[in-house]
């Protein structure tokens, strides 16, 4: 999970103070040095923890407690509030152009990820209604025009280049004049990076600004890099003047160093996050919901978008009345799979639901992507037959399918008893459903017997 190392001694810290009626100034000291050192271990920068310690210590103690919170309450909303002012209070979005096209230029080193950010990036806006163009401007780095054209391929999104011998300036500029003539209303720029910052780098960087103006310049910068990658922030904006930050491998960092620390240092926003390989995987950056998942609060907003973006309402509800009717087939159960992949991976999902991305009894539970792929050949495995009745599967069918989905038949046995208590429990409850409507009372099938 995101800042899983964090988040959980942060909790641990903040937790301690809640069996306390009342806070004395000793038991917020106590809490802080634990804060304080949590958040050096997570690599964030010295001066943003000592900062925001002192915000922290001095608003719990020179603050009356609200009458609606306990004290423990009061400190862990202060704590809240301080770190999603951090990380810099509201969403920092894209400034686009009154007049087409807005043009985006991504800067970052080697190996943080520009050139797929791109792409993604592109994908982002293409669904907002956005006709993005890519172009590529990285003549150094071998491949890295290929890379870029086939990202664009599968994104149904065009590419501009003019091969590895043209200046990038005069390619940025030509970028431009094709998106005036095509239409495209947002030119996305894939700069060149290096291992390292160097003048010649930031040289060609500058005369690309010179050149093109762009809107908004974005640096991608490794979050997984922690430390260093407030260092890079901190550079290419002293050289550059960068309008924002886009972290990669988020979904990665367990420290959280680079979120926490890169908008206290360099004054410039985090807009965008990536979330994983895929193309579709980079988010638009809430401080606030982000301060919640730290702290176990949970992120039901961005779970809430990721389920109306992935799940087809007109389908859940069908499949809502199969579940009700027991007319739930493997089949069904298949395609709910689908959806909840499209979700994304578990444990960030478990991470979005209030209480549960620290919960104990959820601790030794291992929520592996993996098992959802070993359900999924299993069921595959199975003839159209065996996934619309189950009750036919004998001895020798199972073997079939465990052979066919690379697993056992305990693991097939496994996933029978799962899916046979799934639709009764969905049975009982349509039960429920009925009496209560008919205003009747309904005894639970488990007690009274």
């Amino acid at each position: 999970m995101i800042f899983e190392g964090l988040s959980e001694k942060l909790q641990n810290a903040l937790g301690k103070l809640k069996g306390k009626g009342k806070l004395t100034e000793k038991d917020v000291n106590d809490a802080m040095r634990e804060v304080k050192l949590a958040l050096l271990e997570a690599d964030v920068n010295f001066k943003v923890v000592k900062d925001f310690i002192s915000k922290v210590k001095d608003r719990c103690i020179g603050q009356e407690v609200m009458e609606s919170l306990t004290p423990a309450q009061h400190v862990i909303k202060i704590v809240n509030e301080e770190l999603t002012s951090l990380m810099g209070s509201v969403q920092s979005k894209i400034s686009f152009a009154s007049k087409p096209p807005t043009v985006i230029m991504l800067v970052g080193l080697q190996g943080a990820g520009k050139t797929t950010t791109c792409g993604k990036l592109a994908s982002y806006l293409k669904k907002q209604g956005k006709k993005p163009l890519l172009v590529a401007c990285d003549i150094y780095r071998p491949a890295a025009i290929k890379q870029l054209h086939v990202v664009g391929s599968k994104l149904g999104i065009p590419v501009f280049d003019m091969g590895d011998k043209q200046d990038p300036v005069y390619i940025a500029n030509s970028g431009l004049e094709e998106a005036s003539k095509k239409g495209n209303d947002v030119v996305i720029i894939d700069t060149a990076g290096r291992l390292h910052i160097d003048e010649d780098l930031m040289d060609e960087l500058k005369n690309v600004k010179s050149k093109i103006k762009p809107h908004e310049i974005l640096l991608v910068i490794d979050a997984m890099t922690g430390q260093d990658a407030v260092n890079v922030a901190e550079s290419f904006n002293n050289a550059l003047g960068i309008d924002g930050v886009i972290l990669t491998k988020l979904d990665g960092d367990t420290r959280g160093g680079a979120a926490l620390s890169v908008r206290a240092v360099t004054n410039k926003p985090i807009k965008f996050v990536g979330m994983g390989e895929k193309l579709e995987e980079l988010e638009p950056f809430h401080p606030d919901r982000m301060a919640s998942r730290i702290l176990g609060m949970g992120d039901v907003l961005s779970l809430i978008e990721k389920a109306q973006e992935a799940i087809d309402i007109k389908k859940a509800k069908e499949m809502e009345e199969k579940l009700k009717s027991q007319h739930f087939t493997f089949e069904d159960f298949l395609e709910q799979l689908e959806q909840v992949k499209k979700l994304g991976p578990l444990n960030e999902l478990i991470g979005m639901i209030p209480g549960l991305s620290n919960a104990k009894e959820l601790k030794d539970v291992d929520f592996d992507d993996k098992e959802l792929v070993k359900i999924q050949a299993i069921i595959q495995s199975m003839t159209k037959k065996e996934r619309q009745n189950p009750s036919i599967l004998n001895a020798s069918r199972k073997r079939r399918i465990a052979n066919g989905s690379g697993t056992k038949v305990q693991d097939v046995n496994r996933l029978l008893k799962q899916f046979e208590q799934t639709r009764k429990m969905m049975k009982q409850f349509a039960d429920i459903e009925k009496s209560m409507k008919k205003g009747g009372k309904f005894k639970f099938p488990f007690f009274g017997r």
